[in-house]
């Protein structure tokens, strides 16, 4: 028996525990960045990969400030959820703009901003060759194009939304964050800049594809064809995601990023409470077994089909 909201108004966010997940993270990255400038092959490769877990860590940092639920201070938010934003590679302003669409939406594929473009629809061959081959080598392509079409396309989020203060936030945001990066480039750079942390951003993007696309891809979904509808109430999108159960000691320091189904139902639960939520959702699976059947289907009719049009049950 899922529990009602009301019934969980307990697990709400502590300052103190927002702090430890913000000190985690940073020792983290810097432990990453120590190891990757190290000589020798074996010091830099154990960099990468540290350095590549601590940018996954910031994604999912930039996520919880997104909701308010990493502190109990909401004003701490913005700052570290722009500091989030700059590992992550996401204006702040436009995530939380479209994540917050994605949680109205979930469950109408055509008005979740995140899947839309994964609406059925007729695709040139060169479009489902490049999907099949980037799934199949693990070519991380799609948290690319994640980025890319939710969070910098501003001419599509112009679209999204109407208010010119909201525009003047995203475009800010995304001003600051590319005159961070050219900075960054410009004091240590371009090569350098590359070989320390080039490796860390592919092995991350490899890691958010299966994470992201995990979490509705290939499930059933609602198509509105312009009528109108009503959102599903939060505690009915259980039906619409999926949850990876990763080991317990990564779902830690991911702050229960995997328990994307309690997410989707209680938005109000820090991550790092989610623990508390007594209640197995419907759709938890374990890792490996799923990315093994995942990576079986092809890319095409794993992004662009549902299980129920395809016949695999991942």
């Amino acid at each position: 028996m899922r529990p009602r909201p009301v019934e969980l108004q307990h697990l709400r966010p502590s300052n103190a525990a927002g702090v430890l997940a913000l000190a985690l993270v940073a020792g983290i990255t810097g432990l990453g960045l120590a190891l990757a400038l190290q000589p020798g092959a074996w010091p830099g490769a154990a960099g990468q990969i540290v350095l590549s877990l601590a940018l996954v860590q910031w994604f999912v940092v930039l996520h919880e400030c997104g909701h308010d639920t990493l502190f109990r201070t909401r004003r701490l938010h913005p700052i570290v959820g722009r500091l989030a934003g700059a590992f992550a590679a996401i204006p702040y302003a436009c995530w939380t703009r479209i994540h917050g669409r994605h949680h109205r939406w979930t469950g109408w594929q055509d008005l979740d901003p995140t899947t839309a473009a994964l609406v059925p629809r007729a695709r040139p061959r060169f479009e489902r060759v490049i999907v099949n081959v980037c799934w199949k080598c693990s070519i991380p392509l799609f948290s690319v194009i994640y980025r890319v079409e939710n969070y910098w396309h501003l001419p599509r989020l112009f679209r999204l939304f109407a208010s010119r203060v909201e525009r003047m936030r995203m475009v800010r945001d995304a001003l600051l964050l590319v005159l961070l990066y050219a900075a960054v480039a410009w004091l240590v750079g371009p090569m350098k800049l590359l070989m320390t942390i080039g490796p860390a951003i592919f092995l991350s993007l490899v890691a958010e594809d299966v994470l992201l696309l995990s979490q509705h891809t290939h499930i059933p979904q609602h198509v509105s064809h312009g009528a109108t509808v009503r959102p599903f109430p939060a505690i009915e999108q259980e039906e619409f995601s999926r949850s990876l159960r990763l080991p317990a000691w990564l779902s830690l320091l991911l702050l229960h990023f995997d328990a994307h189904e309690l997410h989707h139902m209680y938005p109000f639960v820090p991550g790092y409470r989610l623990h508390g939520v007594a209640y197995t959702p419907q759709n938890e699976v374990g890792y490996w077994g799923w990315i093994r059947a995942a990576k079986r289907v092809p890319g095409e009719v794993f992004l662009f089909q549902n299980r129920t049009e395809s016949g695999w049950e991942i």
